[in-house]
């Protein structure tokens, strides 16, 4: 019994397998740290989407040279391993053509670089931070923490906003005031709650804009520059601010007024109050019968 389960390990087959076994495990081994290293080499000179796809790259190939050792020292022949791969390719080229163009469209990406990991892009009505950029797709974490995934194909064909790839953004505010309001106070209010507030830049300076006449309101447009990453911030501190300080002023943000104006032959209109239990013209009183 023990000859024979000594024979058997023996084994050519036994083994071989071992090896096998052992050089698959010292792959996945040697692939992780030289994925490691090689992108802690390249990050020092190239942005860092670069540095993980060449981790990427370096990892799937470690560990495909010990695969096929693997294979060969469990005595597959490599010339017909190649020949599989390569009709496997042709079938898989003909039945994925998606996939081959979201790969194609990934190099693009990857050569223009519109955009890298940490930027927040807005894609169609998606607005989200990069994750990742592979090749078929790009990967989004939304504001409220969800998951997006956008074939590459779609970013190539739509029009994609970087939001974060400047380190400036304006914030341009619509306001409308009343029409009695004087357009040079209104400016100063402006300028002094933009100057008061610590997130808005200096230079770029504020600008101030009368757009036009509005149905009920003059309308303006006032342009604050402030970093990107305290743009949120001054947007919302901004609004309260500038609301506030014209209650202070005494400055009117109007809504919508109509007027009706029936020409200046025509009296005015009469208005009478008809209360709830007196008959309308339409309604005879409660106490006489409707005529036949």
């Amino acid at each position: 019994m023990f000859d024979a389960l000594l024979n058997f390990i023996q084994s050519d087959s036994v083994v071989n397998g071992l090896q096998a076994l052992l050089l698959i495990v010292a792959g996945f081994l040697l692939a992780r740290y030289a994925a490691k290293a090689a992108e802690k080499i390249i990050s020092n000179n190239f942005s860092r989407h670069h540095a993980i796809l060449f981790r990427r790259i370096v990892y799937w190939l470690v560990l495909a040279l010990f695969a096929t050792s693997a294979l060969h020292q469990l005595g597959f022949s490599l010339g017909v391993l190649l020949g599989a791969a390569g009709v496997l390719s042709v079938a898989i080229g003909f039945a994925s053509q998606t996939s081959a163009s979201n790969l194609i469209s990934g190099l693009f990406l990857i050569g223009e670089q519109p955009f890298q990991i940490g930027d927040t892009i807005k894609v169609g009505s998606t607005i989200g931070e990069v994750l990742s950029i592979d090749l078929l797709s790009v990967k989004l974490r939304t504001f409220d923490n969800l998951f997006v995934r956008i074939p590459n194909e779609s970013l190539i064909k739509s029009e994609v906003t970087n939001m974060t790839r400047f380190p400036i953004r304006r914030f341009d505010l619509q306001l409308g005031v009343a029409y009695k309001e004087n357009i040079a106070h209104v400016r100063d209010v402006l300028f002094e709650v933009a100057e008061r507030n610590p997130l808005s830049l200096d230079e770029p300076a504020p600008a101030f804009l009368f757009t036009g006449f509005g149905d009920s309101a003059l309308t303006l447009q006032f342009s604050v520059w402030s970093s990107t990453a305290n743009f949120r911030a001054l947007r919302n501190s901004l609004q309260e601010e500038i609301k506030l300080a014209f209650d202070a002023a005494g400055i009117e943000i109007p809504f919508p007024h109509r007027t009706l104006y029936a020409g200046s032959e025509t009296p005015p209109f009469p208005v009478r109050i008809v209360a709830d239990n007196e008959p309308t013209a339409t309604q005879p009183p409660p106490n006489k019968p409707a005529a036949s």
